[in-house]
Order: structure tokens, then C-alpha cells, then sequence
């Protein structure tokens, strides 16, 4: 029997053209099918990453009003940071709570300038000066510096003419006139704020609403002024 191909051309070209059709569209579908399986692990790697604890560990911070865990500070504790100023600071979560209390209020340059001048002064050799003494000076006392601190006329005088040759007291002036004046102005509010109020009677910190900047005080404005840490 004759071959029906040879009798009948046309189904030979039909079937030619039946398989040209199928070729082309599996190789159309083949790269979407991969793209979408593609797509598919690319959110399953997302969901397992956001799953992980480490992802969220840095998610608080800088958040206000979370001043530190209550389960790591106890009223016992809390109480402590009433008695001074300077007993505040000397605890690692006190300082951390009064950073953050004063992120509440804009002024968080006050405490990073303070800090920055303690670890100035622990400096190992005075190769380390210059360097160091350069970074504070242009980051918080320089005119229009980022994070300008708020001092007179004469101890930014007085700091700006040691910085052609830095030494360890280099900052002491500056770094006592913003110590007064948080002391005398932001330490109270924090004595009276609600994480602080709470974290004495052993209750987690709640939210504090974010204040505005307060007006910029001169230590003349505190003169015979003296903290009264007795405000609860």
C-alpha cells in the first residue's frame, strides 16, 4: 500500500506545521514556567528570612519611648539614677535610657558630645589626638557643625585655638558646660517622664510622645539654679 503522505501531500504539510506550532510553544512556556518557579523561591527565601529572629533584632531602635527592657532594670535600680546626675551616666542602662529620652526631644547631640569627650580623653597615645580632637570639633562645635552643641561665646573660643595642638583637656570646658546644663535641664524632665515613672514601679516603659526641640539654655540661665531630683 502507497504511503497516504505521498497520496496526500497536504497532511505531511499539516503535521509539519502541527509540530513547528508544538516546538514553539514549549519553547515559549518552558522560560515562563521557570521564571514563575524562579519567583516562587525568591519568596520562599523571603518568607524563611523574615521568619529569623536576627532579621528583626535591630527593629526598636531609635524608636521613642522604649527607654530599655524593664526586665533588665529594677525599681531598686531606677531609683539609683534619682540620686545624681553623674549616677545616671555611670550605669550603662541609665546612660542608654537618657539617650534615648533626649532622642524624644531632639537634643541627642548634648549626651553624643558628652560621650564622645570620654572616650576622647581614654585615648592611648597622642597620635590619636588629632585625629579624634578633628572629628569632635567639626561634628558638634564648629559654627553650623551637624550636631552642634550649644555653648558660649568664650569656651568655643577658648576650644577652637587648642585644636592647632590638641591634648586629652582639650574639650574639658566644653565638655563640663553641656554636662551643667543637661543636668539642670534635660535630667529633671527625664526624673519626671512617664518611662522613667514607670520603670519604678517595675512596669514596662510606655511609648513617650516626641516633644519639640526646647528652647537652647546658656549656663547664665542657670546661674543659683540647683536640680531637685525629688520629683516623683
Amino acid at each position: 500500500m502507497e504511503n497516504p503522505l505521498l497520496l496526500f501531500p497536504q497532511l505531511n504539510i499539516s503535521a509539519s506545521k502541527d509540530k513547528a506550532y508544538y516546538k514553539k510553544t514549549m519553547i515559549k512556556e518552558e522560560p515562563h514556567k521557570a521564571s514563575k518557579a524562579g519567583a516562587k523561591q525568591k519568596r520562599n527565601r523571603l518568607s524563611l528570612l523574615l521568619q529569623k529572629p536576627e532579621f528583626h533584632e535591630g527593629d526598636h531602635l531609635g524608636k521613642p519611648g522604649s527607654l530599655t527592657k524593664a526586665a533588665s532594670v529594677s525599681p531598686e535600680e531606677a531609683v539609683k539614677w534619682g540620686e545624681s546626675f553623674d549616677k545616671l551616666l555611670s550605669e550603662k542602662a541609665g546612660l542608654d535610657a537618657f539617650t534615648k529620652f533626649l532622642k524624644t526631644e531632639f537634643s541627642e547631640e548634648n549626651i553624643e558630645f558628652w560621650i564622645a569627650c570620654e572616650d576622647y580623653k581614654k585615648s592611648k597615645s597622642a597620635h590619636e589626638l588629632l585625629p579624634k580632637a578633628k572629628t569632635i570639633f567639626e561634628t558638634f562645635i564648629q559654627k553650623d557643625a551637624p550636631k552642634e552643641v550649644n555653648l558660649d561665646f568664650h569656651t568655643r573660643e577658648v576650644t577652637s585655638r587648642s585644636m592647632g595642638q590638641p591634648e586629652r583637656s582639650t574639650f574639658e570646658a566644653a565638655q563640663s558646660t553641656v554636662y551643667r546644663l543637661m543636668e539642670q535641664d534635660s535630667y529633671p524632665r527625664f526624673l519626671r517622664s512617664a518611662p522613667y515613672l514607670g520603670l519604678l514601679q517595675g512596669r514596662a516603659p510606655a511609648r513617650a510622645p516626641l516633644r519639640r526641640r526646647s528652647r537652647s539654655f546658656t549656663v547664665s540661665d542657670f546661674k543659683g539654679a540647683r536640680p531637685n531630683p525629688t520629683l516623683w
